[in-house]
């Protein structure tokens, strides 16, 4: 295109290419960033920044701020040419020219600025600026613009905006602007990286926009990589789409795909030094970066100034805090260095694993470790971390990546060499309800032959061998005694295996009818399990307490330890760990006392969803479970859910006989349940909220307009809702509904 003299007749070609002072068009899979657009719209900053790398759509957000805005946008794009200060004035003053053609003779020259005169003429532009009504100047690609002259343009320009104008400077890199003193006097809006990524949900309109058509699953993979970074999204999409039909290696492409391998090289990594693109490719081992761990993985010193320099760069390296001691390379880019490493230095690999796991372990970070020792291909080591932190990582609610964890060893030939790690495997399985999966792994633990010394004082996995035995309790009420009981014997005070070992032997007492001692234990169990930090096995030494005292009618301390319970479970967060719903049964019986209603059905609909996980794998515990529960759900007159919940207990009951004291009660229970389903066949219904909320008046000596009164409804309500009651009991007077109201735990009689 043929360049213009900005449009003056008679005047000398200029410089600037009429492309370079145009607004680009938007590209056509552009999401409204209707958020940021709005905020541009409302800041009354007078320099405004957008400072992010390549890719986060600085340009196509400031097109859709000049759509909206009813400002008119003098645009000018920057190339590398541009660096020459007398070029940039004669180039802003073309791009305001467009927007205010009529001002222009107060800046007429009868040639474009030269290097002699651009001091001149960049006063003059600044004495033009004030004549201009409002307006937004865009100089976007600002990054290049290096020289100190330049820049001196660009801070004028920024000192001298017009009230109600703005400059608006997008780049790669901050420019040399006033930064500090702009902001100090609120005439700054700077937006930044993290300001730039795309929400979740413009990822997921920009991602249809792209026609990618992925599976669900694969979509959320694809955004949870590109964590908003709009050209990423755009690649990955390109690249997912041309990979349909083959066998990819993995579902979504990675930033090693060639569309993004092609980005990444030439957008950021053809401007780094050798130097640096071997420090990059040799950390990208490491998730995060800091001068210590570089150091260490590198051996060498000076990692602190490298992870500085790259602030002054445009590569997607991110500082994670205000003092730049920690830094995160974006998880496409660290795929394409993972791969330049696999295929430049292969026998580095496992070396920079090695020395990461070293210094993590080293610094109290084993989790870290965990994942360099797998790197470098050190089983043993892997396998003597996890058998060390497994059990209390699981205790504080990091189920999920215990389970990564132990995935690693889901192998025959592994578990077999690792017994200690087998047996925290089985106790998992059992604990989510995978009863295959837990003998699996304990028959594996059975058949290690190797006697290893793990790092919570055991001298072999023996012990916990003879815990998960008892735990699974394959034979019985008696042999889970006598397992229980080894294992204690062989357990030092400070295992984190001891708090379930307390447990069980309580569970075990409790099923051979001996709840006085049980309760000790479970007392012993709270204070182990308190010191070591196994707050899941605490609360349900805790809920056990709670509802032995309700079995024996000690209503008092029954509600003291569902308090108690309640508050650990609060404060822990384990939410949809099984072992809560004994925590929510007590809690829900304390709300019942209380003639809390709707808490107690809140706490046993979150209980009963928890009942699938409790399987056969853990048979005392699922029995257990599911008759405290339909106990609870007959004293609310759900005859159906008692009656499904019963019928479950059972069922595993038939599956492993001998649970102790549970195969009286289920029998028991089902006579309750039996007539409250043959009254509620009769009636049909249970008793409604109302009447739950008169039956404890009822058991009072109040007269039924006394109980009115109370209830702010008249008396012959009551009467009404009284014979109601009478009639769901199955009984003819207020003293015989007390009575049966009381053995239903609907009440509690003095």
């Amino acid at each position: 295109m043929p360049r213009s003299s900005s449009g003056r007749p008679g005047s000398e070609p200029s410089t600037v290419d009429d492309v370079e002072v145009r607004l680009p068009s938007q590209p056509p899979w552009a999401v409204p960033r209707t958020a940021l657009v709005n905020r541009l719209r409302a800041s009354p900053a007078s320099l405004v920044t957008l400072i992010a790398p390549a890719g986060y759509g600085k340009t196509t957000l400031v097109g859709q701020w000049a759509e909206r805005d009813r400002r008119p946008f003098a645009w000018l794009s920057i190339d590398e040419q541009d660096d020459d200060p007398a070029l940039l004035v004669g180039q802003v003053a073309a791009a305001l020219e467009r927007i205010h053609p009529e001002g222009a003779i107060a800046f007429a020259s009868p040639r474009p600025p030269r290097e002699s005169t651009w001091t001149a003429e960049l006063q003059r532009l600044v004495g033009w600026l004030s004549s201009i009504p409002d307006f937004v100047l865009v100089l976007d690609d600002a990054h290049l613009l290096r020289s100190r002259k330049s820049a001196t343009v660009i801070s004028t320009l920024a000192e001298h905006v017009p009230p109600r104008s703005t400059l608006a400077v997008a780049a790669r890199l901050t420019p040399r602007l006033p930064i500090g003193r702009l902001r100090a006097a609120g005439k700054l809006f700077e937006l930044r990286t993290s300001d730039l990524t795309l929400t979740r949900r413009e990822s997921e309109a920009l991602l249809r926009e792209l026609e990618a058509d992925l599976p669900e699953e694969d979509a959320a993979e694809l955004l949870a990589r590109c964590e908003g970074w709009a050209a990423g999204i755009h690649l990955s999409a390109l690249a997912s789409r041309e990979r349909t039909g083959a066998v990819p290696r993995r579902a979504v492409a990675g930033g090693d795909d060639r569309f993004l391998a092609e980005y990444f090289r030439s957008e950021f990594l053809s401007q780094l030094t050798p130097d640096l693109r071997t420090f990059l490719r040799r950390t990208s081992v490491l998730e995060r970066l800091t001068a210590p761990v570089c150091d260490a993985v590198l051996e060498r010193s000076g990692s602190g100034l490298v992870l500085a320099s790259f602030d002054g760069l445009h590569v997607p390296i991110t500082a994670l805090d205000r003092h730049g001691e920690t830094y995160r390379c974006h998880p496409l880019l660290r795929d394409l260095l993972r791969r330049e490493l696999a295929e430049n230095e292969p026998e580095l690999r496992a070396v920079l694993h090695r020395r990461a796991a070293d210094w993590y372990e080293s610094h109290g970070d084993p989790e870290s470790a965990i994942r360099h020792a797998e790197g470098a291909g050190d089983v043993d080591r892997q396998a003597q971390i996890v058998a060390a932190i497994a059990l209390p990582a699981y205790a504080r609610g990091r189920i999920a990546d215990v389970e990564s964890w132990l995935g690693a060893f889901d192998d025959p030939t592994r578990l077999e060499r690792y017994p200690a790690v087998a047996v925290i495997g089985c106790w998992i399985h059992a604990l989510r309800g995978r009863p295959a999966a837990a003998e699996r792994w304990l028959a594996a633990a059975e058949r290690g032959t190797l006697v290893e010394t793990t790092l919570d004082g055991e001298d072999s996995a023996g012990p916990s061998i003879e815990l998960l035995r008892a735990a699974l309790c394959r034979d019985g009420v008696e042999r889970m005694c006598a397992d229980i009981e080894r294992a204690l014997a062989g357990l030092p005070p400070s295992s984190h295996w001891r708090p379930a070992a307390l447990l069980l032997l309580g569970a075990a007492l409790m099923l051979r009818g001996h709840d006085a001692l049980a309760d000790a234990i479970f007392a012993e169990t709270e204070e182990s399990a308190e010191r070591l930090g196994a707050t899941d096995i605490q609360i349900s030494a805790v809920s056990q307490r709670s509802l032995l005292a309700s079995a024996h009618d000690e209503h008092a301390a029954a509600e003291l330890h569902s308090l108690r319970g309640r508050v650990l479970a609060d404060a822990a967060q384990l939410d949809g760990y099984a072992t809560n719903a004994l925590e929510l049964v007590a809690s829900a019986r304390t709300s019942l006392r209380n003639n809390g209603w709707d808490q107690a059905r809140s706490s046993l609909a979150i209980a009963d969803g928890l009942t699938p996980l409790l399987t056969d794998a853990l048979p005392w515990l699922a029995v257990q479970t599911r008759l405290e529960l339909s106990r609870a759900h007959v004293a609310l007159r759900d005859a159906e859910a008692a009656r499904a919940l019963l019928s479950e207990a059972l069922d595993i009951l038939r599956r492993r006989p001998g649970l102790g004291v549970l195969s009286e009660q289920a029998s028991e229970l089902q006579a309750e349940v039996d007539a409250l389903c043959a009254a509620a066949e009769r009636n049909g219904s249970g008793l409604t909220r109302a009447e739950l909320r008169l039956l404890p008046l009822l058991a009072t000596h109040l007269s039924f307009r006394e109980i009115g009164t109370r209830l702010h409804v008249s008396r012959n309500t009551v009467k009404t809702q009284a014979i109601s009651v009478y009639r769901k009991l199955g009984v003819s007077s207020r003293s015989d509904a007390i009575d049966q109201a009381a053995r239903l735990g609907l009440v509690v009689l003095p």
